[in-house]
């Protein structure tokens, strides 16, 4: 249901924020047994914060928050409540404080339901690697939700919050919402504080919004945005009231098709469902314009540097000494350091780890690291040229709608290309909102991304909305 519409109800006394909380935990009692999509979740803590956003409504004090149920992907720390990463390794950290997002959740009466299940520490695109078993997508549980937001997609799928809080690094917000048939919010980097958030890649990570449609999430990231003293990389430059050009006329808008985002390795279906996209907004009047994106073919292979590289230095601090699992094994400092470390980290996180820290030896650095840093600079200035023609750009959201469970999962190489048509935003730093446009021949959801120019996230929830008040989106059924 529309948060607006959640809004009203609540405010009319057409239901207490109690009985909605009890909705939800109820439903997540019944269905989520069957896609594993939370790995805590806060059942006296929810009652007691709906409990409280009650009197705020009572008052006549509420705000777009009050008394709305959302969850929060589990490497967003929560005061109080376990923060795992979905590892091991932080399988009994309880944060002492509170993650700014949540922060401003809580303050705003917002109703945490819980902590969702993810990839561990947001690596993968799958969120199979979890140590607390894998998720399964809501429109059928025989394929993967996509990740590392997995959880958070499917939560909000299958209608087991009202919205969710989730982290982008690579299109851990964009992908698996593609794949649930949802829509999922990238925004700047920069205009959501990231202080509270478990680094994977920090010059890469920006955490963002999963909801039923772009409206919804322009009415969370209104209250989540914003600059915080604590976090040096926040931007001033957002402004907040976003879904101020929901209903306006965009058909003076001039939208980029990048040619290289259509060829080989693209679905048909996918490829069909998109350019039909495009060529509904020609006929509401909007300019469709070829343009090239030629570094591509190197996002990938930048991406899976830097960000390799961040996380092998950001992952560092988990060693069984400081905090963390601590390995009942080994004879002196040193022993006990990588016990910790072996115990505590799965096979995905290991091999990133791994291959940052060769990306940074000596005489690698060069020929690894900084070529990487130079494609992301050319990146750049290819969205930017982009962007002095075109308004906002259209691509498909991921290759392939969602894959059988097992499918890709023992291909690292299959699974890092399958996140080409996202990178390239992490990259460049750039907002970008994904959303489903079409079906494809087993009923899943294909997702379609669009792209906007840096703290023009308006633009973007415009665009998307006017496309999805004329399409028919279908509810997971579980």
């Amino acid at each position: 249901m529309a948060l607006q519409k959640l809004r009203d109800m609540l405010d009319k006394k057409e239901i207490s924020a109690v009985e909605l909380t009890e909705t939800y935990l109820n439903r997540i009692k019944e269905k989520d047994t069957k896609i594993n999509s939370y790995i805590t979740v806060c059942n006296e803590s929810a009652i007691s914060e709906a409990k409280n956003a009650q009197k705020v409504i009572d008052s006549g004090n509420s705000t777009s928050f009050t008394g709305i149920p959302v969850s929060v992907k589990d490497n967003i720390c929560t005061k109080g409540i376990k923060t795992t990463c979905a590892s091991k390794m932080l399988e009994d950290f309880v944060p002492p404080y509170d993650a700014t997002v949540a922060k401003k959740l809580k303050n705003n009466n917002a109703v945490i339901l819980g902590k969702t299940n993810m990839d561990e520490f947001a690596m993968g695109g799958s969120s199979q690697t979890s140590y607390f078993g894998g998720v399964k997508n809501p429109f059928d549980t025989s394929r993967v939700p996509g990740g590392s937001s997995g959880g958070a997609a499917a939560s909000v799928s299958a209608d087991l919050c009202a919205a969710a809080l989730g982290s982008d690094t690579g299109g851990s917000v964009r992908q698996p919402a593609s794949f649930c048939g949802v829509t999922g919010l990238k925004p700047t980097y920069g205009t959501v504080s990231r202080w509270g958030l478990i680094a994977f890649a920090s010059s890469l990570d920006q955490i963002g919004v999963v909801a039923k449609s772009a409206e919804d999430t322009g009415y969370i990231l209104n209250g989540i945005y914003g600059y915080d003293e604590n976090d040096a990389t926040t931007s001033k430059k957002s402004t907040g009231d976003y879904n101020c050009l929901v209903g306006s006329n965009i058909s003076n808008l001039k939208i980029g098709i990048p040619k290289e985002f259509f060829g080989d390795g693209l679905d048909d279906e996918v490829k069909k469902a998109v350019l039909n996209a495009a060529e509904y907004y020609k006929k509401l009047g909007c300019e469709i314009v070829e343009v090239s994106l030629p570094c591509l073919e190197y996002a990938v292979s930048a991406y899976y540097l830097i960000s390799s590289a961040e996380a092998a230095s950001n992952l560092s601090r988990f060693d069984g000494i400081k905090y963390g699992l601590r390995s009942g094994l080994g004879e002196n400092f040193n022993d006990l350091i990588a016990n910790s470390r072996r115990e505590g980290f799965g096979n995905e996180v290991k091999r990133r780890i791994m291959l940052g820290n060769y990306a940074l030896c000596s005489g690698y650095y060069d020929a690894y690291y900084k070529n990487a840093t130079r494609i992301r600079t050319e990146l750049k200035a290819e969205y930017a040229k982009i962007f002095e023609e075109c308004d906002v750009i259209l691509t498909p959201t991921a290759p392939t709608t969602a894959y059988k469970i097992g499918q890709q999962e023992n291909d690292p190489v299959k699974m890092y290309l399958a996140d080409i048509y996202t990178v390239t935003v992490n990259i460049a730093g750039l907002p970008a909102i994904s959303t489903t446009c079409s079906y494809d021949t087993n009923g899943m959801p294909i997702g379609m991304s669009l792209i906007g120019k840096s703290f023009d996230e308006k633009t973007l929830i415009a665009v998307c909305d006017r496309f999805e008040k004329d399409f028919e989106r279908k509810e997971a059924v579980l």
